[in-house]
């Protein structure tokens, strides 16, 4: 039994240390919305018919589509800036999920936890993401829906009835953070051909989600190989769901905003997520999460057969923040 201990004390102790870094990382390397990002500035100024506006044929599964290709550049223009305005809104609207959450869980711990520290500092960083989103989507001024209803309706309750199953809780901010972080991180590698202030914001975003994703992560490779055997069998088939479920609702456009923009529901079919470029586009985003299911033990037969079905299945990521290989241009 002595190695045993010895190992979980081993673990335990490396995790503190994590936290503790990543607090002091917080302290000494954060951005404030209205410090950091120069909104007034003329080389920050909105050009609402910036061409940059145009969504990327291999990053974005709606740009990906011949349909929108193939649109005048006013139209591929007026389309692009909503859709990331609403990706954007989206992203805010599931910040304050997390931080519900997160405040649920953070005010339960006992006295003197490592986590409390960084849960709150993670929460600010959050609240700081929320006000970039909106001053964003404010500045741009295009009228965007944010969440789908039904979401929308829930969110106030999600957060807080996820906190007292802490482990689900970090699996659903996991399924919130990576689809809009490697979305971002894949836009920045093509060059960052998006507008200035768009540019400016993913890029602060990217900084600090690597942190917030970091503690998701060392958090269930501490605690899901302590679950029960039929709980960590439970959790490997939720996983890949709550994924799914996690990308459909930030990425898929609600159906009266594609209404307002004039795609065609075989369009949006598609691009969510039935043609191949989608779904080369929508396995990109969860390689990670393959790698991290595979380190935790909850990769096996059964929910591999989850990860399929979800249409999320495929490699494992080498190491965090791998470039999508199989990206390309269909014609």
């Amino acid at each position: 039994m002595a190695p045993a201990t010895t190992s979980k004390n081993d673990r335990s102790a490396a995790y503190e240390a994590m936290l503790s870094t990543l607090s002091e990382g917080s302290v000494h390397v954060h951005f404030d919305p209205y410090e950091d990002i120069a909104w007034d500035a003329p080389e920050l100024a909105i050009d609402q018919a910036d061409p940059r506006w145009v969504l990327s044929p291999t990053v974005d599964p709606l740009g990906a589509t011949a349909w929108y290709r193939q649109l005048p550049l006013e139209r591929q223009v007026e389309i692009g800036k909503a859709r990331l305005m609403n990706t954007m809104k989206v992203g805010a609207a599931f910040e304050s999920m997390l931080i519900r959450g997160l405040m649920q869980y953070a005010v339960a711990l006992p006295h003197r936890s490592p986590e409390f520290r960084y849960c709150l500092h993670e929460m600010t960083e959050e609240c700081n993401h929320i006000q970039m989103f909106m001053e964003l989507v404010n500045r741009v001024d295009v009228e965007t829906p944010g969440m789908r209803k039904r979401l929308r309706r829930a969110s106030p309750y999600i957060g807080g009835l996820l906190a007292f199953r802490p482990v689900l809780l970090m699996v659903a901010i996991l399924a919130g953070e990576e689809p809009i972080d490697h979305y971002q991180k894949a836009i920045l590698r093509e060059g960052g051909d998006v507008p200035p202030a768009v540019l400016r914001t993913m890029e602060i975003h990217v900084a600090e989600e690597a942190r917030h994703i970091s503690f998701a992560d060392e958090f269930l490779k501490l605690r899901v190989p302590r679950l029960r055997r039929g709980q960590r069998l439970a959790l490997s088939v939720l996983f890949p769901v709550v994924m799914r479920l996690g990308v459909d609702e930030i990425m898929i456009p609600p159906r009266s905003l594609a209404r307002r923009l004039g795609i065609p529901p075989e369009v949006l079919a598609e691009a969510f997520w039935d043609g191949p470029a989608s779904q080369r586009i929508l396995r990109s985003y969860f390689a990670e999460m393959r790698a991290l299911a595979t380190e935790v033990g909850l990769m096996n037969r059964i929910s591999r057969r989850a990860w399929r079905l979800c249409g999320i299945d495929g490699e494992p990521a080498l190491y965090r923040g791998e470039p999508d290989r199989s990206a390309e241009v269909l014609a």
